[in-house]
């Protein structure tokens, strides 16, 4: 049975708190296997027979809605998908590994028009860097997220859903999970 990982958007996060417990019986009701959590952040990880990830997206944003009674975007990526995300090297390995430099993954709900990544172009900064891979944005901030003049509004500069996680984060799970 396929693996996947799915990315919430808006866990635990503005006083939304949603206990890890409770995350993984919403996703075992919707009938999917060998469910964990990794960091309370909003990152699901799951079997379950279907090979459509757009409609197990639909599935388990519907019913998140429906029990937690707000929406909660979701990004669904198979483990081969996500190993594939993190051995993609968006920048060179000096920037990477410089001190004070972190990559950020933005998850997409689609791949970018020309016309979004132009928007982006517009936000670089000898600070914020972009790349797009696919339905993935990569984000190399040479500062803390603190003191970048980007916020990762991503959802309004691309016009579409997204969520964003430390690459680090992201590597732990391709790691554990591929």
């Amino acid at each position: 049975m396929p693996k996947y990982v799915a990315f919430l958007r808006a866990i635990n996060v503005g006083g939304r708190i949603v206990k890890m417990d409770y995350l993984r019986d919403l996703f075992a009701a919707l009938g999917f296997a060998n469910v964990e959590t990794l960091i309370a952040s909003g990152n699901v990880i799951f079997s379950s027979a279907s090979k459509n990830t757009k409609g197990l997206e639909q599935k388990i944003e519907i019913h998140l809605h429906e029990t937690l009674g707000y929406k909660v975007a979701t990004f669904v990526r198979s483990t081969s998908e996500l190993a594939a995300i993190a051995r993609y090297k968006p920048f060179a390995d000096s920037e990477l590994n410089a001190e004070g430099h972190t990559l950020y993954i933005g998850f997409l709900s689609a791949k970018p028009v020309d016309e979004a990544k132009q928007k982006m172009a517009a936000h670089r900064t000898e600070v914020d860097e972009f790349h797009f891979h696919g339905r993935e944005i990569y984000w190399l901030c040479r500062k803390k997220f603190s003191e970048t003049q980007f916020k990762g509004n991503l959802e309004k500069l691309l016009g579409m859903q997204a969520t964003l996680r430390n690459s680090t984060t992201v590597k732990k799970i391709a790691v554990k999970y591929s």
